[in-house]
């Protein structure tokens, strides 16, 4: 049996941290002010300070999925 360096439980942290982060880009995208009309929508808080801090906690939960350490399993001979 082949010792990888991530176990599954890897993978699926760091998919999760990934859809947070797509989820926080998302949340930070929308319309935005062109020459004849201002939106003021650009300076909502789920823009400004909401998606930001969902980014980054994707970006962290990336690195604990990367840095945790699979559980090595004892193989009987």
């Amino acid at each position: 049996m082949k010792n990888f360096a991530f176990d599954r439980m890897n993978y699926i942290l760091i998919a999760i941290g990934m859809a947070a982060v797509i989820i926080g880009f998302i949340l930070m995208s929308g319309s935005g002010s062109n020459e004849t009309t201002f939106n003021t929508e650009i300076f909502s808080a789920l823009r400004i300070k909401v998606a930001p801090a969902v980014a980054f906690l994707g970006f962290a939960f990336i690195v604990y999925g990367i840095m945790h350490r699979p559980k090595d399993k004892e193989v009987k001979s």
